[in-house]
Parts: structure tokens; C-alpha cells; sequence
């Protein structure tokens, strides 16, 4: 009887004692689990904006940027002809030679409602036929050029219709490195495509602007720009236009994360003059300038902060008369820092002939200012309205050379032509910018003569002249 009251005893005590110690093992982890299920609770109802101590809150909004500026970003189609030569024909134009035709694509940027729409030269240049694609419609519009810019590689197209839905422009100046910034086109013939990056460098000079008065100043980003995006528009978060997509820097002709942008702010510039005068209103200084290199510092033994070289001076324009002379360095102008000559280029860009510009300049250690006013290619302050002869059987317009032009590359006379489109001067491969200096030896001086001649031209022709990128050139062409 005693052993059984012991047994009771014992296994009530154990049965109690592991009870309790199972308790105490177990409760740690129905705390956890407790505190975890509070935590989700806590976790679903936090706006996702908020997590992650409100980082992801400072993504900006890319659906409204993009529903904002995709409307006014349009495809534009072009037809252009190409010559295809004999391989048996010894000189250079080839009578013989086949005219075919090649269609291509870009983008365009709708600056007005009445139809004015901004793409890029090359996108719309030597094209016969120009077709404009309004997003998510299926009509075609057929597109007009009204003018273009070389300097800047912009152009201008209108098409015949009203109440489009006009980007608003913002201003590439307060564009900060970093930004977030969206690329609206069509790359590859999708439309309207949407990408998204940051302003990665600003002021960029890639040497692709091959013209007398180049004018380079892109805005570089990593969003994916590609064939197709070129004309189209580069949006900052708040829908509205800051540059112009023009160009990318890859090996293989894709993506490769280098785009360039032209800065929205010279854009508008050049928009508003092609309208209003049909050409581009540049104001000059009378000077050129370069950017300083380790090499040029030691060459010309000066110290460098910042600035560029005065590498001549045009002898009786603004830069001379205010007393700035070659080998200066320019560091400032409206008190405003010139580091590069892209920002020289750009801050230019935006006056016009007759516009007064404080420079401020170095010499020997010490800053000095000017007040400089600038004169067109003329060499005077008037605005220019466009006076070029348009030829339709040639295919192109004919002006008479700038004194600025004839002082660059030592002439005193010539004949360029410009707005090259379909016909002769095409098929002779003549670009814009060309400049007649002779033909047959005859000095090119009027662009009615030139016309007359080259319209009435049979047998062997010999032109000298000079291309755009300033160097001479001799051909021999045969009349059409």
C-alpha cells in the first residue's frame, strides 16, 4: 500500500513538473509567433510608399510623366532617293547610276497646336515625302519642312492640323546631373515606348555636328535611347520637354547606355525663329574658342582654372573692338561660368544679332569684362529673314557666302547651297553647306548664274569648292 501512495505520488509530481516545463520551453515561441502575425499585421496596412523609412517615396511618378508627354511625342516616316553608281563610271557623278527609293523612321515632339512639330535633321533630311503618325491614331498626316538648323541638327515640320495636344517645355538650364529623366519615341518602329534614366552629364561635345558653325551642348542619359528615338522627347518627372533625343554612343548601333539630348532651351530658340524668319537667328562675337588641354596649358604656359582659349579674333568685330584679343581666356559670360566651349556654344545660342553680352575675360592673371554686341553672318546687326533662291529643278536653295563664312575659309566670293532635297544636287552628292567657289572656272558669285549654269550644263563640269566641314574640294560631274 505504501509503494502504491509513493507511485501516485511521484507520477502526479513528474506529470505536473513536465506540464510546467513544457510551458516554459513553448512560450518563447508562441511569443514570436504572436509578435511575427503582428508585425504582418502592421506591414499590410503600411502604404508601400512609406516602407523602407520612406525611400521608395522619393521614386517620382513615372506613369503621370509618361501620360503627360506620350501625346505629344508623334512617328514620323520618311521616302528619300538614293543614287546607286556603276562600278565602270570614272568620274564622279554617274549618269548611269540607278535612283531607287529608302524609307525610314523617327520621332517628333509636337511644339504647337496648329501643327508645328521639332525633330532632328537628320531624321527628316534628303527625305521626298514626309509622313507624320499621331500617337495611338491610324490616319497619316502628310508633313511640310519649314525649316532646319545644321548647327544644332534640329528641324521643323508642320502638318495641317489643330487642337494637338502641344508638350509643355521646361528648362534644360535647372536640369540638375542625377534627375530622373524619361525617353518618349519610337525606337524600332514601336511606338510611343517610354524609358527611364538620370541625367548623367550635362554640356557634352561628341564631335557629331559636321558644320561650319557647330553648335554641341547635349544633355547625356541612361535611359535607353535607340534608332527610332531620334526627334523624340526627353521629359523630366514632371511630363514636360527638356531636350530633344539625338544621338547614343555605341559599338553595334543599340543601346549601350550613352544617350544625347539637345537642351530644350536651345530647342525653343530655334523653333520660334524658324517660324517667325524662316532661318535661325545667331548672334556672333567675332572670335573663336577652344577648350584647354594639359598639352595647350604647357604649350602657351598659362594656368588654368577654368575657362577657354581665344584661339583668333576676327579683326574689327565685337571681340576686337572690345579689346579682347587671342590668347585670352574666357571664364564668364552674363556672369555666368564658362568651363567648356559647349557652354560658351550654348549660352550663344540663345541671343540673337544685336543682343549686348557682358564677357568676362583673363589676361595675365587678371579678370576683366567686355560688353560685346553681336553681329549675324553678315557682320551686322540686323536680323536676317531668309533671302536663299529655291531651285525645284536642281533640288535645292542657293544664298550668297557670309563675310563670316569668307573670312573662315579665304575666299571672297561663292555660292552655298542649302535645303538640299530631290533632284540634281542630290544625285551629284552634294550636302548642305556646300559652297560653289567655281565652275569650269568661272567664279561663283550670284546664286542666279550658279542656277542658270548648272540647269543648263551639258558635257563634262569641273566645280571647285568647299564642303561643309571646310575643306576644299574638286569634282568633275557630268550635266544632267
Amino acid at each position: 500500500m505504501k509503494h502504491k501512495i509513493l507511485f501516485l505520488f511521484g507520477a502526479a509530481f513528474f506529470g505536473f513538473g513536465g506540464a510546467w516545463l513544457f510551458s516554459v520551453v513553448n512560450k518563447p515561441q508562441e511569443d514570436f509567433y504572436s509578435k511575427l502575425t503582428e508585425i504582418e499585421k502592421q506591414h499590410q496596412s503600411t502604404p508601400v510608399s512609406m516602407q523602407g523609412e520612406g525611400r521608395l517615396a522619393d521614386i517620382p511618378d513615372f506613369v503621370q510623366a509618361s501620360s503627360i508627354s506620350t501625346p505629344s511625342v508623334v512617328f514620323i516616316r520618311t521616302t528619300s532617293e538614293v543614287r546607286t553608281s556603276s562600278p565602270f563610271w570614272f568620274f564622279d557623278y554617274d549618269p548611269f547610276g540607278s535612283i531607287g527609293q529608302v524609307s525610314s523612321s523617327g520621332s517628333g515632339v509636337i511644339m504647337s497646336k496648329d501643327g508645328y512639330i521639332a525633330t532632328n535633321l537628320h531624321v527628316v533630311k534628303d527625305a521626298v515625302k514626309i509622313e507624320v503618325v499621331l500617337n495611338n491614331k491610324k490616319k497619316v498626316y502628310p508633313a511640310k519642312l519649314i525649316g532646319s538648323d545644321p548647327s544644332t541638327d534640329l528641324a521643323l515640320i508642320k502638318i495641317d492640323v489643330n487642337d494637338l495636344p502641344a508638350i509643355k517645355t521646361g528648362n534644360s538650364d535647372n536640369l540638375a546631373i542625377g534627375e530622373w529623366v524619361l525617353a518618349v519615341g519610337n525606337p524600332f518602329n514601336l511606338t510611343s515606348t517610354v524609358t527611364a534614366g538620370i541625367v548623367s552629364a550635362k554640356g557634352r561635345n561628341i564631335n557629331i555636328v559636321h558644320n561650319q558653325f557647330p553648335i554641341e551642348s547635349f544633355i547625356q542619359t541612361d535611359a535607353a535611347i535607340n534608332p527610332g528615338n531620334s526627334g523624340g522627347a526627353l521629359v523630366n518627372t514632371k511630363g514636360e520637354l527638356v531636350g530633344i533625343n539625338t544621338a547614343i554612343m555605341s559599338q553595334t548601333g543599340s543601346y549601350s547606355g550613352y544617350g544625347f539630348a539637345i537642351p530644350v532651351n536651345i530647342v525653343v530658340k530655334t523653333v520660334k525663329d524658324l517660324i517667325e524668319f524662316g532661318e535661325v537667328q545667331r548672334g556672333f562675337t567675332g572670335m573663336d574658342v577652344a577648350d584647354i588641354d594639359y598639352e595647350t596649358q604647357q604649350k602657351l604656359k598659362i594656368s588654368f582654372d577654368n575657362g577657354v582659349y581665344v584661339a583668333n579674333v576676327l579683326e574689327d568685330g565685337p571681340a576686337f573692338k572690345a579689346g579682347i584679343r587671342a590668347g585670352d581666356l574666357i571664364v564668364g559670360i552674363q556672369d555666368r561660368v564658362v568651363d567648356t566651349k559647349s557652354s560658351y556654344d550654348e549660352y550663344l545660342s540663345y541671343q540673337r544679332p544685336g543682343d549686348k553680352i557682358k564677357i568676362s575675360y583673363k589676361r595675365d592673371g587678371k579678370v576683366k569684362d567686355a560688353v560685346l554686341t553681336l553681329i549675324n553672318k553678315q557682320g551686322n546687326t540686323e536680323l536676317i529673314k531668309k533671302t536663299s533662291i529655291r531651285s525645284d529643278a536642281l533640288g535645292a536653295d542657293f544664298s550668297v557666302v557670309t563675310k563670316l563664312e569668307m573670312q573662315r575659309y579665304g575666299i571672297d566670293y561663292g555660292v552655298k547651297v542649302t535645303e538640299v532635297r530631290s533632284g540634281f544636287i542630290r544625285r551629284m552628292g552634294l550636302s548642305d553647306d556646300f559652297i560653289f567657289v567655281k565652275f569650269n572656272g568661272k567664279e561663283c558669285r550670284e546664286p542666279e548664274t550658279v542656277i542658270k549654269w548648272l540647269s543648263n550644263a551639258s558635257g563634262r563640269i569641273q566645280i571647285e569648292g568647299i564642303s561643309a566641314d571646310g575643306q576644299r574640294k574638286y569634282y568633275n560631274f557630268y550635266g544632267y
